[in-house]
């Protein structure tokens, strides 16, 4: 029975491992390499169902706490579930826009291992387990970013993101090691009591401090907050667009579970020492995100920059520090997943046809390929957050938690947080606007654009979800309140 419960609680890794090591060989049986997408499709469709079934619909119940590293609960239940969404898009995008390349079995392995990685930091408990997490979807990452390695964008992209991957490690390393030394523990929800006992008998608010700031630079680095975002937009151009899509859309939400549960769990005891700190960089990072967009000609890099703006938005959630802000980061997680994957996935389809990537190649879209303009245009709006759509009802549970908490139980100046989203979205409109109006209302080349039918599906599945969740945001929210309330703690500040 307790083999079990260790087979039970690491069942999603397991697939996920046993079908990487078999698509390498299967690479070799099969003429038609769209198979091998098909079969990464299997784990990743079968664990979704899984998950939905346990999340939304109750069908059944699973075990919380299993291991003494990774816990099974609604909140890193709700991150896998992002996590493998955005795998199916981006496996779904691919075929496409790979099939000239060698070595696709190693690359479908790849990406499923980079799933794993992130599903192990969104189980973890403890910080070694968590910083292995970090580590497998990094590796993972850096190979698939230069995976066209003939490309000299590429092997750039990839070297920037290793070392760039490397030294983020190395701080979060450090911070761990520090943690360590003044708590005693590596367990994330032991780390609290033993500095509010202090064992030690030692002044740890300058270690702590310390530990702050090294995190923040390090998981900084995961999510791309400013100031550690200039390898994002490079990467993000240089790495073929599917994997774009699968590192802003989901390895930066892996980030965002190691900061939740580092900051809201194991360092909350500090939180009047960080919060005001992260409050200014959420600020700064969705200012400068978009203020950069602004200027940028090509679509990968616009959508690289409105990615790290993005970031600034759920930033919020870490001074807030309310259960009500914590459901509202975790709903924008889960809506900006499918319109950054979405959007990645029409710029993938361009590229599969040999249409550039650059803002004036989407010109005259709308007469070339109707379906890439309608559905590219309802991505955009709804990173912008205009309503009904997906972005809107995740940016006012969020910036309403900020507004909420100003009037009770924080501090009064957390509302500048939601004006200073709100103001931010604004912004935003006018980049995502000039790509819409380039695709209905330039004009640009005459001949048809032809999707290949499975990045269709790919497109089509993403802006399903997007409206889909804009309309009936109700059973999304509350998947979100349940996984928000998985942490102990935290004051609800439901309004």
């Amino acid at each position: 029975m307790a083999v079990w419960n260790y087979l039970e609680s690491l069942l999603p890794q397991l697939v996920l491992i046993a079908f990487a090591l078999v698509l390498p060989a299967l690479d070799y049986l099969f003429k038609d390499k769209r198979v091998l997408a098909l079969v990464a499709l299997v784990p990743l469709v079968s664990l979704v169902v899984l998950l939905v079934g346990w999340l939304f619909l109750d069908a059944w119940t699973v075990s919380t706490s299993m291991l003494d590293l990774i816990e099974v609960n609604a909140f890193s239940g709700l991150f896998m579930l992002v996590f493998l969404f955005v795998g199916i898009v981006v496996v779904l995008g691919s075929p496409e826009f790979i099939r000239a390349d060698r070595n696709q079995g190693e690359y479908y392995s790849l990406i499923l291992l980079a799933i794993v990685g992130m599903t192990v930091v969104a189980e973890s408990t403890d910080l070694i387990a968590l910083f292995v997490g970090l580590e497998i979807a990094g590796i993972s990452s850096f190979a698939l970013s230069g995976f066209r390695k003939s490309e000299k964008r590429s092997a750039e992209a990839a070297t920037k993101y290793f070392i760039i991957g490397g030294f983020s490690s190395a701080l979060t390393l450090f911070a761990i090691t520090l943690i360590y030394g003044i708590a005693g523990t590596t367990r994330i929800a032991g780390i609290e009591p033993m500095l509010a006992g202090n064992p030690a008998g030692i002044d740890a608010e300058p270690i702590l401090t310390l530990a702050s700031v090294l995190l923040m630079a390090g998981l900084g680095f995961k999510i791309a907050m400013v100031p550690f975002h200039m390898w994002a937009p490079d990467v993000y151009e240089g790495a073929p667009t599917p994997i774009s899509g699968l590192l802003a859309a989901a390895s930066k939400k892996m980030g965002f579970a190691a900061l939740f549960k580092i900051f809201l769990i194991g360092m909350i005891l500090t939180k009047t020492d960080w919060e005001v700190a992260i409050a200014a960089l959420a600020i700064i990072t969705m200012t400068v995100g978009n203020l950069v967009a602004v200027s940028q000609t090509s679509i990968k890099r616009m959508l690289a920059y409105s990615s790290i703006a993005q970031a600034g938005y759920i930033l919020i959630a870490l001074p807030v520090g309310t259960q009500y802000a914590l459901a509202g980061g975790l709903f924008h997680i889960l809506t900006h997943a499918f319109m950054k994957s979405g959007a990645f996935m029409v710029v993938a389809a361009m590229g599969a046809v040999a249409i550039g990537e650059r803002l004036e190649d989407f010109k005259g879209l709308n007469k070339r390929s109707p379906i890439l303009a309608l559905t590219m245009t309802l991505f955009l709006l709804s990173l912008a957050g205009i309503p009904p759509l997906a972005g809107f009802a995740s940016k006012f549970v969020l910036f309403s938690s900020a507004v909420s908490a100003s009037l009770d139980p924080g501090p009064s100046w957390l509302i500048w947080l939601a004006v200073a989203g709100v103001l931010n979205s604004a912004l935003s409109l006018y980049y995502y606007a000039r790509v819409i109006k380039y695709m209905y209302m330039d004009k640009g080349l005459e001949t048809t654009v032809k999707v290949p039918p499975i990045l269709t599906v790919a497109i089509l599945f993403a802006v399903v979800m997007v409206v889909g969740i804009g309309i009936f945001p109700d059973p999304f929210v509350e998947a979100c309140r349940t996984a928000a309330e998985a942490f102990a703690g935290l004051p609800s500040g439901w309004p």
